[in-house]
């Protein structure tokens, strides 16, 4: 199992800027993967990407505006929220397992390794 702790989160008004960090230990995980679950809600794929590669993928409601990001060397994950919006508000989680089907890298039952997660609220 891989040991995930996610920090970064806080409370900014729209149009504001954040960089969660999610700190992993190293098992050989292929892919890391940043979610979030908006209050009642179900938890989605926000965006991805693979170790060795650096290929990325995003949801539609991101992209142009979320960056993800890797350092290999210290296995740490990051992700760049720019232009923030209250429907950004959201619980973030980050993930990480071997995704060979790189159509599953954004969807929650791919991952078997989950962080605790860090609340991110956005004000209008």
């Amino acid at each position: 199992q891989v040991l995930l702790v996610e920090s970064g989160g806080c409370s900014v008004q729209a149009g504001g800027s954040l960089r969660l960090s999610c700190a992993a230990s190293n098992d050989g995980s292929y892919c890391m993967g940043w979610f979030r679950q908006p209050p009642g809600k179900e938890r989605e794929g926000v965006a991805s990407i693979y170790t060795s590669s650096s290929s990325t993928y995003y949801a539609d409601s991101v992209k142009g505006r979320f960056t993800i990001s890797k350092d290999n060397a210290t296995n740490t994950l990051y992700l760049q929220m720019d232009s923030l919006k209250p429907e950004d508000t959201a619980m973030y989680y980050c993930a990480a397992d071997w995704v060979l089907d790189f159509g599953l890298a954004l969807t929650p039952a791919s991952y078997n390794n989950w962080g605790q997660g860090t609340q991110v609220t956005v004000s209008s």
